[in-house]
């Protein structure tokens, strides 16, 4: 095996579409990160689980799982005006719905939650709508919709999860670094990304250099995972959260320097505990 470098963080969002919380250790399951993205925000009047593609104010709302008490673990709610709400509070939907101005409820995902995407009419209005979300500038390229499986046009994540491609996104400090350099007027802090893990290389290579692993197996612990595609990024990562500026330079140099892709995904191969300070090695 050969040393990648270690385990720099680890980031849960309990909320699809919300600022997550930093972790020390989680244990990493089949459908990702235990307790990621079970909870999402519903558009009732589209009858359509939001992300922060189509809703970027959810970015503004910081999600975690408090452990803190002796009652059952809860999920907590952090506003932009540093008021705290629980998931079952009464105001929590009147709270979220003001955010983002449009009718939303909390909801937790269950077996028979709807995951159809909204569709106005029989054209592909829908696929105008996913790639605007993408804030392409003349002359830039779009990541490649002409092929996408049946499960995409139908629903707004994978079927009984709240992913949208992947359960699983990693991101190293030499991608960063590399932007960084190229970039430096930018604040390229890492949440803007969302990744669950930050791999810090050690200097030893530079460059976007997780493109590379793409198909190879990273051993962590005693968890394993596939390295399965890039990530293309969105207008997301320009958007304002509660400590960082809105800031449309970030997407122009992924698209420019990056090829429109930042980080990779990766899907569980071996559960298993992921804790700070791990080495990240890639299987022979």
């Amino acid at each position: 095996m050969r040393k990648l470098g270690v385990v720099q963080e680890i980031w849960r969002y309990p909320v699809k579409g919300m600022a997550g919380e930093s972790l020390n250790r989680c244990q990493l399951t089949a459908q990702g990160l235990l307790g990621d993205r079970l909870w999402a925000v519903r558009d009732t009047l589209r009858d359509e689980v939001q992300s922060c593609k189509f809703r970027p104010r959810l970015l503004q709302v910081k999600a975690s799982w408090d452990t803190s008490g002796a009652e059952p673990v809860k999920l907590e709610l952090l506003f932009p005006d540093g008021s705290r709400l629980a998931s079952n509070s009464k105001d929590v939907d009147e709270r979220l719905s003001a955010l983002l101005g449009r009718t939303s409820t909390l909801e937790a995902l269950e077996s028979d939650t709807n995951l159809r995407r909204y569709k106005a009419d029989a054209d592909d209005s829908w696929l105008d709508e996913l790639k605007a979300t993408f804030e392409r500038e003349p002359g830039e390229p779009l990541p490649d919709f002409s092929d996408l499986p049946q499960d995409m046009i139908d629903f707004v994540s994978l079927p009984g999860s709240y992913f949208l491609v992947s359960p699983f996104h990693l991101l190293t400090t030499a991608s960063l670094n590399y932007l960084q350099q190229l970039h430096p007027d930018s604040d390229w802090d890492v949440q803007r990304f969302r990744p669950n893990l930050v791999v810090d290389t050690l200097d030893a290579e530079a460059g976007l250099i997780e493109q590379a692993w793409l198909d190879g197996r990273l051993q962590i612990g005693e968890a394993e995972l596939r390295c399965t595609s890039t990530a293309p990024r969105c207008g997301a990562i320009t958007r304002a959260q509660q400590h960082l500026p809105a800031d449309k330079s970030l997407l122009r140099t992924v698209v420019r320097e990056a090829d429109q892709n930042l980080g990779i995904y990766a899907d569980t191969l071996t559960a298993g505990e992921l804790r700070v300070g791990d080495p990240v090695y890639m299987r022979d």
